[in-house]
């Protein structure tokens, strides 16, 4: 009996590992392939069957990626606008989550679940409402109102997502801070961001990424070429009769980057992050 449970106990190991080794191969390939195209030559990138190890290998995409059209200016207007956008978010909703975590005020229950009605309205639904609330606050066409607007999309779910969190943090350790004379803008400082770092970087990763990859309220926003964002400057190189697929993948290989360099950061929080909230879930 005890041979048969570990023969079925292995049998279940083993087949959750070529589950999990073929949904990781099915994942990653898409991605080993853009690295792969990114560097072939343009008379290559649609041979069949594909190569996935480009012969001859030309780094021409990518310096074809970066010096045509405004490429590299358009890469720090979408730093400029995914820092500043976590940033603000992050701090927003660290504060907004504090208030409905600790704090007792009248509408708390009607004001939390107002807020969480964000996460239930389709992004598409509201691009023209936020597009004439953008004229009346006159931010059309500017770099500002694409941070202003990406903060503001994402406080409901990083609220939501910190409030949680912070719920968890024993009330002791406040009330020990209280008898010291901290006020609450004291121990929101001091105590509960420190101790809130997973959840924290991973609502900072969320953010950053719905911000950098962003494409149509970008697209409907922004008119002047000098304020495009990355997303818009990789749709440029795809033309409307022929694209060179070789510089199209360069450019989002290179995108991809400070999103890698980001995780790789903050991965050990990330990974923290995720895994409290599953077992306290």
């Amino acid at each position: 009996m005890v041979v048969g449970s570990v023969r079925r106990a292995r049998a279940v190991l083993g087949t959750r590992l070529l589950l999990l080794s073929a949904g990781a191969v099915v994942m990653a390939l898409p991605f080993v392939y853009m690295l792969s195209t990114s560097f072939k030559p343009n008379s290559l990138v649609l041979k069949l069957p594909p190569q996935f190890v480009p012969h001859p290998a030309t780094t021409a995409n990518y310096t074809g990626a970066w010096s045509s059209n405004q490429f590299g200016h358009y890469f720090v207007n979408s730093v400029f606008v995914a820092v500043a956008t976590t940033a603000a978010a992050v701090l927003l909703s660290a504060m907004m989550a504090y208030a409905f975590a600790r704090f007792r005020f009248p509408g708390r229950t009607l004001f939390f679940g107002v807020l969480l009605l964000g996460l239930m309205v389709p992004t598409m639904m509201i691009l023209i409402p936020q597009f004439l609330l953008a004229k009346q606050l006159m931010l059309l066409d500017s770099l500002w109102v694409l941070i202003v607007f990406y903060t503001g999309g994402s406080l409901a779910l990083n609220t939501f997502l910190l409030q949680s969190f912070f719920q968890d943090i024993p009330h002791e350790l406040e009330e020990a801070m209280v008898v010291d004379g901290a006020g609450p803008w004291s121990r929101f400082w001091r105590l509960i961001l420190p101790l809130s770092r997973p959840a924290l970087a991973t609502v900072a990763i969320f953010t950053f990424l719905g911000s950098w990859d962003e494409f149509v309220w970008a697209l409907t926003i922004i008119n002047t070429p000098s304020k495009r964002t990355l997303p818009i400057a990789i749709a440029l190189f795809q033309g409307q009769h022929a694209t060179d697929w070789g510089i199209v993948f360069a450019a989002s290989a290179i995108a991809i980057g400070p999103v890698i360099a980001l995780f790789a950061v903050f991965q050990r929080q990330f990974v923290s992050g995720i895994t409290e909230g599953a077992v306290k879930a």
